[in-house]
């Protein structure tokens, strides 16, 4: 019933829920609390969150919240198709700065887990795309932060070539070796 792929990062993980369709359409389960305790995630998610970028080539990311307020991520595409991303920011970590990217999007079903101690961030492959995720904290602008999306030491495979399209945050955000981890 649910599809749980490991990644070369520790507890990060590619989910993909069955899918029941027919000439209509189809149902899926994206979260089953029961089904994913099954599969040894068990997480409690407390806030819902959708994300609308209208133009192709829109990043987000790369952001975490801090503790007390981490977050795990769980992340999926509800219209369009997106590149995931997962960069380990834990202190001592033998995968620290390491990232894992996923295309996630409304055809392939796949959601992505993130656990806290991670960046997260995205870049649109389609115009008119959505993303919703769960998270296991409330939003807490306090704990914000980002590490910059193109930062040549973590040298993430972005797959679009044209120029991306950000927020003045994301552009002005610190490369990994200026920031301080707080995991």
């Amino acid at each position: 019933m649910l599809d749980v792929q490991t990644t070369p990062l520790p507890g990060v993980l590619l989910l993909t829920p069955r899918r029941f369709g027919d000439d209509r359409g189809f149902f899926c389960e994206s979260w089953n609390k029961p089904r994913m305790a099954d599969a040894g995630i068990d997480l409690d998610f407390v806030q819902d969150n959708h994300s609308f970028s209208r133009a192709r080539g829109t990043v987000r990311g790369l952001h975490f919240q801090a503790p007390p307020h981490a977050q795990d991520k769980l992340v999926r595409c509800g219209r369009g198709a997106l590149f995931d991303v997962a960069v380990d920011i834990r202190t001592g970590s033998p995968t620290f700065g390491q990232w894992v990217g996923y295309e996630l999007s409304f055809d392939n079903g796949h959601q992505l887990l993130v656990p806290k101690g991670f960046l997260h961030g995205f870049m649109t492959l389609t115009d008119d795309c959505e993303i919703c995720y769960k998270c296991t904290d409330v939003y807490a602008p306090d704990c914000d932060g980002a590490v910059l999306w193109n930062d040549p030491d973590i040298a993430i495979d972005w797959p679009l070539a044209e120029a991306a399209i950000l927020s003045p945050k994301d552009e002005a955000a610190p490369k990994l070796a200026d920031f301080n981890s707080p995991f």
